[in-house]
């Protein structure tokens, strides 16, 4: 490399893709095409449905919001250059841009860790403490854990860039993913990686910490939502935790197992893991406005209402 102490020749490193199906990529550029096209439709329209309705100005629609940019952010992040991966074979990546997209993938999964935290909070306010929700819950606060929310991602994967940057790369520079990721980067080094091991473990574990305050959030929840006096009070208040709870299993399960079979997968196939690892990064991004569209039915109605008003206008 070109930085401190790199030895490797070349400014850039090469994107294997999956391992093993190098021959058959350009099959997987249809559905990774797709994934992309319906998440930025998607995610898209919400946004634009949120920001034009009035009535959707709430702090949930906004927590709402936040989560679909950071969606966003991440999904362009790393499929555009794995399209050109798969449709064009375009595997070299520049060293800097290699970092870039690390940083943008990481930092921002973080951010959507830390938004489905606030999430969490929003339903336990708005279901626990109803009376008070419009006196905690301004727009002031709001601003303020959005600030927080970016601060927290950057500030915890800023750190692997660097902690990339400073390893020197004597033999390989050939990625057998499809994305520039911290620790498949860090192992081509020729270089004790200890500090990006416990740093990269560090950081899971305290994005991992969102869970555990999510967890409590609706423990108390189902214990507010139980002790309504009616099942229809009950069936109504439920219903509104319903798309967060089904966007919360999205984001967690998929991560949990990719990682567990990334440490400690041994027996399982590098290509699998590396297809896992691609799609808790990419579906949750598609399916994340898809979900709180079909089970919102202000979201639903209001997104049919613009397309509607577009069609309109162009004929």
């Amino acid at each position: 490399m070109t930085s401190g102490g790199n030895n490797l020749s070349s400014s850039y490193f090469i994107l294997v893709g999956i391992p093993g199906m190098e021959n058959i990529q350009l099959w997987f550029s249809l559905p990774a095409f797709c994934i992309y096209l319906i998440t930025l439709l998607a995610n898209i329209s919400v946004l634009l449905t949120i920001k034009t309705e009035e009535s959707l100005h709430q702090p949930m629609y906004l927590f709402l919001s936040m989560l679909l940019l950071t969606d966003l952010v991440q999904s362009n992040a790393i499929l555009p250059k794995m399209l050109l991966l798969f449709l064009f074979n375009l595997q070299e990546i520049t060293f800097e841009g290699c970092l870039l997209q690390m940083f943008f993938i990481h930092s921002f999964s973080v951010m959507c860790s830390s938004v489905l935290l606030a999430m969490a909070f929003d339903r336990y306010v708005a279901i626990c403490q109803p009376l008070r929700y419009s006196t905690i819950l301004t727009n002031p606060l709001i601003a303020k854990i959005g600030v927080a929310v970016a601060m927290r991602g950057t500030v915890l994967v800023l750190p692997h860039p660097f902690l990339v940057r400073r390893l020197p790369f004597c033999n390989s520079h050939m990625i057998e993913h499809t994305y520039c990721d911290h620790m498949t980067v860090a192992k081509l080094a020729c270089a004790d990686i200890g500090v990006n091991v416990v740093y990269g473990l560090v950081a899971v574990l305290l994005t991992a910490a969102d869970f555990i305050g999510i967890t409590v959030s609706y423990s108390m929840i189902v214990t507010a939502v139980f002790n309504l006096p009616s099942r229809e009070a009950r069936h109504k208040v439920g219903s509104t935790c319903v798309s967060h709870v089904c966007v919360i299993l999205l984001a967690y399960i998929p991560a949990l197992f990719s990682s567990v079979t990334q440490r400690f997968g041994g027996k399982i196939a590098p290509s699998t893991q590396i297809i896992l690892s691609n799609l808790y990064l990419i579906i949750p991004p598609m399916l994340n406005p898809i979900i709180y569209g079909i089970k919102t039915k202000e979201i639903k109605r209001n997104v049919l209402k613009l397309y509607c008003a577009q069609r309109s206008r162009c004929q």
